[in-house]
């Protein structure tokens, strides 16, 4: 079923990223890591459907989503990063994406940290988060979304990975890629849940990484 839904508040998450607060349907319902197609209430853009994580919890009065806007791509998040506050989104019905299956590690390729935000604010609000850790690679350091958040739900098992600059010194960057051998260098159980999402070039690497470190392929999770 779709709802058309007024934008009550928009704000910059980054330079390139944007909060997006909607009126919520009642009755309407979502897990933690679920997602839902989202189309502007547009002429011209009403059939151009994307899926979208929401990073708000399923208890919030507000429906939010968390949007990398890509200018160059001429396509929907372009326009949605056009949009102002009184505009509207259609949003679909919530469906399974990325489920929580117990205390691992999330390994996310820009905005591909989406479905983790749910997922771990909603630990952090439960008081679970417990040894839960996330290795988030980016291209620059403006690129971290919600870094200080991470920072105070998950302390030092926050690990960013800067790949397209030198980072800034702080003892949570680390310099290059995420490889095979950073992999063994910060995680000493691959017995564990693995969480994984980013571009799917990203995806592939690190799940095959995984596999060869002898990660048990079910514990494997990956949003395309």
């Amino acid at each position: 079923m779709a709802h058309t839904l007024k934008i009550k508040d928009i704000q910059n998450v980054t330079h390139d990223v944007k909060k997006i607060i909607l009126e919520k349907p009642d009755g309407y319902e979502f897990e933690p890591g679920q997602a839902t197609e989202v189309a502007i209430d547009k002429d011209g853009w009403r059939d151009e459907k994307r899926p979208f994580t929401f990073t708000s919890l399923n208890e919030d009065s507000d429906l939010e989503f968390t949007i990398k806007i890509y200018p160059d791509h001429n396509g929907v998040t372009e326009q949605i990063g056009k949009l102002k506050t009184g505009d509207s989104l259609i949003v679909d019905d919530a469906w399974g994406t990325i489920q929580y299956n117990g205390e691992g590690v999330f390994l996310a390729g820009g905005a591909g940290v989406t479905p983790f935000i749910a997922i771990l604010r909603d630990l952090h609000k439960k008081g679970k988060v417990g040894d839960n850790k996330l290795i988030f690679s980016n291209k620059t350091e403006k690129d971290i979304i919600l870094k200080n958040e991470f920072e105070e739900i998950l302390g030092d098992n926050f690990v960013n990975v800067i790949t397209d600059e030198e980072p800034a010194g702080d003892h949570i960057f680390l310099d290059g890629f995420i490889d095979k051998e950073f992999l063994e260098s910060q995680i000493d159980d691959f017995n564990q849940p693995f969480y994984v999402c980013g571009p799917m070039p990203f995806n592939e690497a690190i799940m095959g990484y995984l596999k060869e470190l002898g990660a048990n392929p079910e514990a494997l999770v990956f949003e395309e």
